[in-house]
Parts: structure tokens; C-alpha cells; sequence
């Protein structure tokens, strides 16, 4: 075996012991493994000599050549089938760059902790300074359109009814919201408690719901038990949860019927940290609500707002017109 190979391995079982995502850990595979088969194909056969130099090169090589142009191995080509992409060779983003970047560096700090090697490689090498992109956002119009296309007589389509308006409610991730059980949900205080295991970050988080997000969930639970017996809030009807894929296909259907782009289940958690914050909320309280781990994240993912948004929020919070 590959010392290479030995090394992603024992880092992967460490990030397991972190209680690091699956999501997270495979990101991290990814990268390793992408950049070990770079290594091998310079005939260097150990992490040890990874130079920055070696990094750069790495990283150019990534942005030359494009998406989905490079595989770990002949395997994930045969089951990934990347010809068959209509984004193949196209731009790798700088999203995507400064991701590959903060895995490795992430990894050579391992290998520093651990003696396996003296001097982190990626000391000198930062990420690319990327223009930022106004989230999408929805108008009320929109959300209104793309509700109506749900058809509430079908199990499937009320339920995810259900969650759509609940993400908006509430700024969860949609992860987070479909292994929400029953016994997690205060409905006297409308408090959702979200367990360590479910969140992105591992901790203990709670979310709130509207009075009016309450009397849906209210009618959606007597309709559910009338169709299945389970302890999630939701899920099919033979009581099992919900993969995240299946919703976010049936989000796109849904979508595409009202005609509307470029959204996501995602873009419903951008839009209620929006609203939030022009509805005069605090931006401390949102972070805890968002389960960012400071304040400077959700600054730096939120604090998007244009001129008319700023314009509209102002004319509630005049300091003179305010005056009695």
C-alpha cells in the first residue's frame, strides 16, 4: 500500500473521531485523493515531499484543466461517467479552488501535529481573493407562485409544502429539518431543538417557528397520521425519513413549474437571513439561529444587502421620524 494512501486513510479515521460530517470528510477524501494521483503522476510517492511549489502547481493544473477533467482513479470514472457532464472542462470556480486549499491546509496540519512532517507546506499559500455574489433572493411574489404549485391532495407534495415553508420559517438547513422528530418540537414556546448529530457544526442548537407556521404544522401532523405512524415530523409513508435529495428533485419540479431559476432549498435559508435582518432583526441573535460559529461568518455570508434594501429598512428606523 502506498504511503500516500496510508496517510488519507488515518487522517479520514481522525476526522471521524472529530464528529467531523460525512459531507466534510468526503470533501476532504476528494481533494487527497486528487491531489495524491497528481503526486504519483510526478512519480512522487509521499506526502513528505509535497512542496508548496508542488501545491501551486497542483492548484494551476486544477484550473487549467477544467471540471471533472481529473479522477483519484480510473474507478470513479467508470462510476462517475464525467463525459457524460454538459459543465465538463468548464471553469473550476474559485468557490471551489479556496475549498481544495482549506482541506489541504487542514491535512498538512495533521501531518504536523503528528510528526509527519516538520513544516506545513501550505504556510505560504492562501486562498484566491474571490468577488462576492449577491445571494439570490425571493420576492413574496415568488415564494407566493412557487407555493401554489404544490398539490396539497398528494401525500408527497403537502408534505414538502410542509418543509418549504418551514425553511423559510426558520433559516434551517435542509438537512437539519428533515430528521427532525416529533419529541424535538416544543409546541407550546414553537421551539424546534436540533441535536448535535444533525447540525453542520455538531452542537446543540435550537429554532423558532412562527404562530402561523404553527397552525400548519398543526394541520399537517393530523393529515400525516392519518397516512403513516412515525416518530420524524417528516417522511414517506411507510414512516421512514426523507433523503435530501429526493426533496431538493422535487423542489426543482416544483420550481420549474413556476417558472422560477437559479433556486435552491438552500436559497430558502439566504432569504430568511435577509428578511431577518430587514425586519429589524439583530444580527447576533441570527448567527445563533443559523448555528454559525461567530458572528464574522454570518457578516460575511448575509451583509449582502443593496442600496433599495438598505433604503426600505431606513425609512423604519429614522432617527427623526421617529421623534415624538
Amino acid at each position: 500500500m502506498r504511503e500516500t494512501f496510508i496517510q488519507i486513510e488515518d487522517y479520514l479515521i481522525y476526522c471521524q473521531t472529530k464528529g467531523l460530517s460525512i459531507k466534510t470528510i468526503k470533501s476532504y477524501e476528494q481533494t487527497l485523493k486528487l491531489f495524491e494521483r497528481y503526486l504519483i503522476d510526478l512519480n512522487i510517492t509521499s506526502f513528505k515531499k509535497g512542496t508548496a511549489k508542488n501545491i501551486i502547481n497542483y492548484i494551476s493544473f486544477i484550473q487549467e484543466r477544467g471540471k471533472y477533467t481529473v479522477a483519484a482513479d480510473d474507478r470513479s470514472k467508470a462510476f462517475n461517467h464525467p463525459e457524460n457532464r454538459t459543465d465538463l472542462g468548464k471553469r473550476v470556480s474559485t468557490v471551489t479552488i479556496n475549498s481544495y486549499i482549506r482541506n489541504m491546509r487542514a491535512f498538512f496540519n495533521y501531518c504536523v501535529a503528528f510528526d509527519i512532517i516538520k513544516k506545513n507546506p501550505m504556510e505560504k499559500i492562501h486562498q484566491i481573493p474571490n468577488k462576492r455574489k449577491a445571494k439570490d433572493f425571493i420576492t413574496d411574489g415568488q415564494f407566493q407562485l412557487l407555493t401554489q404549485q404544490f398539490n396539497l391532495a398528494s401525500y408527497s407534495e403537502y408534505r414538502d409544502y410542509i418543509i418549504t415553508l418551514l425553511l423559510m420559517d426558520t433559516g434551517m438547513r435542509i438537512s437539519e429539518c428533515l430528521l427532525i422528530k416529533i419529541e424535538d418540537i416544543d409546541f407550546t414556546k414553537r421551539i424546534i431543538f436540533l441535536p448535535a448529530e444533525n447540525t453542520k457544526g455538531k452542537r446543540d442548537r435550537t429554532v423558532f417557528y412562527s404562530s402561523k407556521m404553527a397552525l400548519l404544522l398543526k394541520r399537517w401532523l393530523k393529515y400525516r397520521d392519518m397516512y403513516t405512524n412515525t416518530q420524524y415530523l417528516f417522511s414517506t409513508q411507510k414512516g421512514k425519513p426523507i433523503i435530501n435529495s429526493v426533496y431538493e428533485k422535487n423542489f426543482r419540479k416544483i420550481c420549474a413549474k413556476a417558472g422560477i431559476e437559479n433556486v435552491s432549498p438552500h436559497t430558502l435559508r439566504n432569504n430568511f437571513a435577509k428578511r431577518f435582518l430587514m425586519n429589524g432583526g439583530n444580527i447576533y441573535i441570527l448567527s445563533q439561529i443559523l448555528g454559525h460559529s461567530s458572528v464574522e461568518v454570518t457578516e460575511q455570508a448575509y451583509l449582502d444587502l443593496t442600496t433599495e434594501d438598505i433604503c426600505e429598512n431606513y425609512q423604519n428606523y429614522s432617527p427623526l421620524a421617529r421623534m415624538k
